[in-house]
């Protein structure tokens, strides 16, 4: 449940990030305290925000290739940004263990955006999954 937790903290980062231009230190140091984020989980967490942020030209491009119903700049800010977290953690994180940040990410849209995102979310970062696996 704690990694959880940081993933939520990451994606409330990501979001305040994109939709309110905030600093991302900032954001992250009031986000994780809000949040009472367990001290071992926070660099999970800043690695989430971190990677995110420093791949976002490459995860974007992956989000809009596989996102048929919507243009990445159109799509719900909260999908947008959870997608995010999500293919940050399928690109650039251990290929072993690929299912848990999609199932981790359909549990944070289940809390955070509407009841058709899940399923969106899920098929978009099982095609980035599917086509990363293709070409290891």
């Amino acid at each position: 449940m704690s990694r959880r937790k940081a993933r939520e903290v990451a994606f409330k980062v990501i979001y305040q990030v994109d939709i309110v231009k905030a600093d991302v230190i900032d954001a992250f140091k009031h986000t994780i305290e809000e949040e009472n984020l367990p001290d071992k989980d926070r660099a999970f967490a800043w690695q989430l925000v971190s990677g995110c942020l420093d791949n976002i030209e490459l995860i974007d491009s992956k989000i809009s290739h596989f996102s048929t119903a919507w243009d990445i700049s159109r799509m719900p800010s909260v999908d947008r940004n959870i997608l995010r977290i999500g293919a940050y953690e399928i690109l650039f994180t251990d290929s072993s263990l690929q299912a848990i940040p999609i199932d981790e990410a359909i549990e944070v849209a289940k809390k955070y955006s509407t009841d058709n995102s899940p399923g969106y979310i899920n098929a978009i970062l099982d095609k980035i999954k599917g086509e990363k696996e293709c070409s290891i």
